[in-house]
């Protein structure tokens, strides 16, 4: 009888954000999710319970007979702990699913190993549609990558190979796309609760924003005093802003990027 890729038995290490979602969505498209590690008990049953899983915040008490284990840890903890966290397993496959290590941390520690890194921004009280987010696989085996665009096929539309080179530079993009927007609507919620406004006024703009670059390359779709460099504008928003000077800075220093892009 032939087994389904479902059948495959997974342990995470690790009940974070992106390990909550994934685990959820495998566990939802029929994969045997048998045990969740994390270090705090709350985390672990927390995550444990939804996907009808064993749990324990004790690595030496980790399942060892499972397919497939996924760590997803902070990467100075998964680096430190990594002989403890492989221990006795170690001809399972191992991925984790960090945008920034590469895949060669496994090399010496396990037999099978890769990556499985699905480029999204995770919060546990928000459920993504995984079929929408694409999924870069990596392994140091032609079977193993197989094995992992399958199961990157089952929750996913858009499953791709990429290098642990090519991998960084999607990471590093990563953060210009999504942490540092998501730090200038935290900055920009400031200055409008300094002036008793709330920031749902600017939600209309941050969704056109994200619609136009749907069509529109980014540099393109740029708009705003710095584009022209309007420095009447930027010295008035210079002024304003005269009272918090990192902000300032940073205002200037993003003005002249916009602008030398754009000449």
């Amino acid at each position: 009888m032939k087994r389904s890729i479902e059948d495959t038995s997974i342990v995470f290490i690790g009940a974070g954000n992106l390990a909550t979602n994934l685990a959820k969505t495998l566990y939802y498209k029929g994969f045997r999710i048998v045990q969740i590690y994390s270090r705090t008990e709350e985390s672990a049953r927390t995550l444990a319970q939804v996907v009808e899983a064993a749990y324990t915040t004790d690595l030496s008490s980790v399942a060892t007979d499972a397919q497939l284990y996924i760590v997803s840890l902070k990467d100075a903890a998964f680096v430190q702990l990594l002989p403890e966290i492989v221990a006795g397993k170690e001809d399972a496959l191992w991925v984790h699913t960090a945008g920034s290590i590469p895949m060669d941390v496994w090399e010496g520690k396990v037999n099978r190993y890769g990556v499985f890194y699905p480029m999204q921004t995770f919060s546990k009280q928000r459920t993504v549609d995984f079929r929408q987010i694409p999924v870069f696989v990596e392994s140091n085996s032609a079977a193993d990558t197989q094995t992992l665009k399958d199961i990157a096929s089952v929750l996913s539309e858009k499953v791709y190979e990429a290098t642990s080179e090519q991998r960084k530079s999607l990471h590093l993009a990563a953060v210009f796309t999504c942490n540092f927007t998501n730090h200038m609507y935290a900055l920009a919620a400031e200055l409008l609760k300094k002036y008793q406004l709330p920031f749902e006024v600017m939600l209309p703009l941050i969704d056109e924003t994200a619609r136009k670059v749907h069509e529109l390359e980014p540099r393109l779709a740029q708009t705003g005093p710095a584009i022209r460099y309007d420095e009447n504008v930027i010295n008035n928003h210079l002024q304003m802003l005269s009272d918090e000077p990192g902000m300032q800075e940073l205002y200037r220093l993003i003005s002249e990027s916009i602008h030398q892009q754009n000449s």
